[in-house]
């Protein structure tokens, strides 16, 4: 069976560090935050045109449901979906793209 997504290293890396700040305070919360993320690929897997095109390029961002303020950032060609980055949505999408 074809994955219904691909996590790139970046991507976990991001992954692994919302985990870690969150579960500084409360690691309960952490767990809840990276099933929410993990569900949010899964259903991005599914439905990959669902996401917002805010560039010109391919990439489109989907807010992760129970936790709004966390974005994935996700290539919906070819399948399966590409995951290139988990960003927080106060920071500047473009800039922590750009940077990597």
């Amino acid at each position: 069976m074809t994955p219904l997504y691909l996590v790139t290293p970046i991507a976990a890396r991001d992954i692994d560090s919302i985990w870690s700040y969150i579960t500084q305070d409360n690691y309960a919360a952490a767990e809840r935050v990276e099933e929410a993320i993990y569900a949010a690929f899964a259903l991005l897997g599914e439905n990959p045109r669902m996401g917002t095109k805010r560039r010109r390029d391919s990439m489109r961002f989907w807010p992760v449901s129970q936790f709004p303020n966390y974005i994935v950032v996700y290539i919906p060609d070819p399948a399966p979906i590409q995951i290139v980055a988990v960003v927080h949505g106060k920071r500047h999408i473009g800039r922590v793209l750009g940077s990597r």
